[in-house]
C-alpha cells in the first residue's frame, strides 16, 4: 500500500507532496483508496462533506461503529507521512484482524478526511468542520485559493454539488468513536525512546490574514523616504510575531505571503501574508495576534481571523484505558499534547468520544521532504491500532471470508 501511494501527488523537483483538495492529484489519491476499500470487500460512502468512509459491518443496523483513519491531502512540499500514515495504518489494522481470524462485533470503518491541511483554501480541518457544523457551507464555498477559483467552483470541476455541503448528521449517528493514528510532529517520542504514545489533546491554535496597504512605485527613482513600502511594514510584523511569542510562550509562524505586483524593481502596492499562532494556552495565543495586530494597525493594515480552534481535550477516561492497553502491566503507554491541529480534534469538539495515537518521528521534522518514521516503528503503530480496535469492538467473532 505505502509504495503504491507514495508516487501520487509527487513533486518530482522538491521530493515533496502536493496533494490539495479538490485537484487532480486529489482524485488520484481517492480511488487509490477506493481501489484498496474494494480489495477488502468494505462499503465505501461518502458524506456531504466529501470525506470517505469504508465500512466493515452496517453502522445503520449494529449501532454506532469504532472509525479509523486520518486525511491524504498536504502541505506545500509536504512529507509522506503526515495524513497517509494514519490511512495506511487503518487500512492495515483491518487487514490484522482479518489475519487473526477476527470480526469486531461493532462496525468498523476507516476514513479519509478532505482538505485537512487547508493548503488550497485557507481553513485547516475543512472536511470535518463541514461534517460537525463549525464551518458553515456558505463560508465554505466562498472560500478561494491562490488562482481565485471558490470552493464551490473546485466542487463542480470535481463532479459535486456544492449547494449539498453541510453538517451530515446521518454520518455523524453512525460514529461510536474515532481514533486517529498519526506520525509525531515533534521529537517527544524519540526523547522517551518509545515507538507509540497516546494523545491527550490538541493546543489552542489559529490562522489569520493580514492586508498591508502600499503604494506602488519604481524601485530605481523613489527615495527612501518617499516610499510607502508594505514589504517593510511586513518585516516589522514578522519580527513582533516572534517576538511576541517568545515573550508568551507560543509559536508564531508567518509562512506565506503575496506581494503585488511582485516585481523585483517596484515597490509594491499592497502585501497579504498570514499568521499562524500556537500556544498551550488560549490567552498567550490571542496575545500574540493582538500585538501583532498593534503593528499592523499602525500602518493601516487589517487583521483578519480565517480560523480558531481552542484547546481540544480528547476523552480522558478514553486516553488512559488506551495508554493501559498499549504499555506493559504497570507501564502505561506515554502521553502526549500537541501543537499541531487535526481532524480527531474537530470531532472531539463536537462531542465525538475521540483519541489519538502517535507514531515516533526521529528527527522531529513535518511538513517537510525529510518527514520520516522507521519501518518498524510503523508496524508499531499498526499493532496498536489493531489492539486498539479490538478493544473498543468489544467482543471479536469469528472472521467472514476475506475477498
Amino acid at each position: 500500500m505505502w509504495a503504491d501511494l507514495a508516487p501520487l501527488g509527487r513533486h518530482p523537483g522538491t521530493g515533496g507532496y502536493r496533494r490539495f483538495a479538490w485537484t487532480r492529484e486529489d482524485a488520484d489519491l481517492r480511488e487509490w483508496f477506493a481501489g484498496e476499500v474494494a480489495a477488502r470487500g468494505m462499503e465505501l460512502v461518502d458524506d456531504r462533506a466529501g470525506n470517505l468512509w469504508a465500512w466493515w459491518g452496517d453502522p445503520d443496523r449494529d449501532g454506532p461503529g469504532v472509525v479509523l483513519g486520518s486525511h491524504l491531502d498536504s502541505v506545500p512540499d509536504g512529507g509522506a507521512f503526515d495524513g497517509p500514515l494514519g490511512v495506511v495504518s487503518a487500512l492495515a489494522a483491518v487487514d490484522a484482524l482479518r489475519a487473526r481470524g477476527l470480526r469486531p462485533a461493532r462496525p468498523l470503518a476507516v476514513a479519509v478526511f478532505g482538505d485537512e491541511e487547508g493548503a488550497r483554501f485557507g481553513v485547516a480541518c475543512a472536511g470535518s468542520r463541514l461534517l460537525t457544523g463549525a464551518m458553515t457551507p456558505d463560508r465554505a464555498r466562498g472560500l478561494t485559493d491562490g488562482d481565485g477559483v471558490s470552493m464551490a467552483e473546485a466542487l463542480t470541476r470535481a463532479g459535486r454539488d456544492p449547494g449539498h455541503v453541510g453538517r451530515d448528521e446521518e454520518t455523524l449517528r453512525r460514529v461510536g468513536v474515532f481514533v486517529e493514528l498519526h506520525v509525531e510532529q515533534g521529537r517527544g517520542l524519540d526523547q522517551l525512546d518509545r515507538a507509540v504514545a497516546v494523545g491527550t489533546g490538541i493546543w489552542p491554535h489559529g490562522r489569520w490574514r493580514i492586508d498591508l496597504p502600499g503604494e506602488a512605485n519604481h524601485a530605481g527613482t523613489t527615495a527612501l523616504d518617499d516610499r510607502h513600502d508594505p514589504m517593510v511594514t511586513f518585516a516589522s510584523v514578522v519580527l513582533a510575531a516572534r517576538g511576541a511569542a517568545a515573550w508568551h510562550d507560543a509559536l508564531a509562524t508567518c509562512g506565506k505571503v503575496a506581494v503585488v505586483p511582485n516585481g523585483v524593481n517596484a515597490v509594491p502596492s499592497a502585501v497579504t501574508a498570514w499568521l499562524d499562532a500556537r500556544a498551550p494556552r488560549a490567552d498567550a495565543a490571542r496575545a500574540v495576534v493582538e500585538e501583532v495586530a498593534g503593528v499592523v494597525e499602525v500602518h493601516g493594515g487589517t487583521v483578519t481571523v480565517e480560523s480558531w480552534t481552542d484547546r481540544t481535550s480528547f476523552d480522558a477516561p478514553l486516553a488512559a484505558r488506551l495508554a493501559a492497553l498499549l504499555g506493559p502491566p504497570g507501564s502505561p503507554a506515554p502521553r502526549l499534547a500537541t501543537g499541531a491541529g487535526h481532524d480527531a480534534g474537530i470531532l472531539a469538539a463536537a462531542g465525538v468520544p475521540t483519541a489519538m495515537l502517535f507514531v515516533r518521528n526521529p528527527t522531529g521534522v513535518s511538513h517537510a521532504p525529510t518527514e520520516h518514521a522507521e519501518r518498524a516503528d510503523c508496524h508499531a503503530g499498526v499493532a496498536a491500532l489493531a489492539e486498539v480496535a479490538a478493544d473498543l469492538s468489544g467482543d471479536l467473532a469469528a472472521a467472514e471470508p476475506a475477498p
